[in-house]
């Protein structure tokens, strides 16, 4: 059957920021398409990210209303990804382009780290979302990935006339913690903040304003919809929704209540850097920003977790979360420990102690050269919040 080309125009997409040529195809069979008759588009797109369903396309100089009904999906947990060997680096850009083709909702920005190398930030909607893309990302495409701990954007203030000259600007925007600067060349640290809206039936709404308050989150508005629903509006720290919160509203409600938010600008903060050390090496994955009231909490939380996800090794492994030089909470894995005294029958107590002092010898040795391996799934559970937490 004959296809007609009817003309070559210069189309932008509502959501999208370059211009393509666009070749337009008429119905097949037709010289000229109507409202209701079905064409296609040939498109110019150089990333697949180009192409958003439910999109409105226009005129490059003719811009129109957007057709109602489409919304973007809104990012609930963001985490960097790398790859385990940097020589997969392209291959793992490649398995994330495919497997973003049929999950729309995953947003991709590229990221460095001086640890881990070159890599990407991920926007996810919620935990479970993010542990069942990297399933797929190890079933499917066989890649090895290493997930960092979530992070939001946040801002400081610079006092150093140094730093200024260096970073030449005042406010400076910290995406990795790694960049985190020192307190006594900061005026003021900036975090940013959401205008979160949920709707849920009345019977919840003592459990999600407990929630609420725990995230640090400050009511502004509470409205009742009809004898049964209600809506909240509260001002949220965004660092306090990115990693569980959506995952422990819907358990709270049965999974009834809705969240939603939008941006609501940089608010002042007293903001700490938190490193979380294996054997007293910096653990950068899990390297985070807290606010101080919360630094302690957050410290022994992560440590008692990465106790029971870090398998025993054959040494002892100090677990300890630190804030500059200062260890704020501690954990100990026991060592594997083979029973010498095993074949010791009576005696002279003498005996058992030399057995004992040159096995703890041996275990002190083993510790400084022997490597502590996380496996890469413990990122995840560790991050994982338990619902009485």
């Amino acid at each position: 059957m004959l296809q007609h080309i009817l003309r070559v125009e210069n189309l932008k997409p509502m959501n999208a920021t370059a211009s393509r040529k666009w070749l337009l195809m008429a119905a097949v069979g037709r010289k000229i398409s109507y409202a209701g008759q079905v064409g296609y588009l040939i498109a110019g797109m150089k990333e697949v990210t180009e192409a958003q369903i439910g999109d409105t396309l226009f005129l490059y100089k003719q811009p129109v209303e957007p057709l109602p009904g489409f919304k973007s999906a809104k990012p609930m947990v963001f985490a960097g990804m790398y790859p385990v060997d940097q020589t997969e680096y392209n291959n793992l850009k490649s398995a994330l382009e495919r497997l973003t083709l049929n999950d729309s909702s995953v947003t991709v920005h590229r990221d460095s780290s001086l640890a881990l190398g070159a890599g990407w930030r991920l926007g996810f909607l919620g935990l479970l979302h993010m542990e069942v893309f990297n399933q797929r990302l190890e079933q499917e495409y066989n890649m090895c990935v290493i997930l960092t701990a979530p992070t939001v954007p946040y801002k400081a203030v610079l006092s150093s006339a140094k730093l200024i000259k260096e970073y030449g600007k005042e406010e400076i925007t910290i995406i990795n913690p790694a960049q985190f600067p020192d307190k006594l060349s900061v005026s003021e640290y900036l975090e940013p903040t959401v205008l979160g809206t949920i709707v849920t039936p009345q019977e919840y709404i003592g459990k999600i304003i407990v929630l609420c308050q725990d995230r640090r989150a400050i009511q502004k508005d509470m409205l009742y919809i009809d004898e049964h629903r209600v809506m909240l509006k509260y001002l949220f720290p965004l660092n306090e929704i990115v990693v569980d919160f959506y995952d422990a509203l819907k358990s709270l409600s049965s999974g009834y209540a809705s969240f939603d938010y939008e941006d609501a600008g940089y608010q002042a903060a007293d903001l700490i850097k938190m490193d979380i050390l294996l054997n007293g090496n910096s653990v950068e994955e899990l390297a985070t920003i807290v606010h101080k009231d919360k630094a302690y909490a957050t410290g022994k939380y992560l440590c008692e977790r990465l106790k029971d996800a870090i398998p025993r090794q054959l040494f002892e492994i100090a677990i300890q979360a630190a804030v500059g030089k200062k260890i704020i909470a501690r954990e100990t894995l026991k060592a594997y420990r083979k029973n010498v005294l095993a074949k010791c029958y009576g005696g002279d107590i003498t005996r058992k102690m030399k057995l004992l002092k040159r096995q703890a010898e041996g275990k002190k040795m083993m510790r400084k050269i022997g490597n502590v391996e996380v496996p890469r799934d413990a990122f995840i559970r560790v991050l994982k919040r338990q619902t009485d937490k």
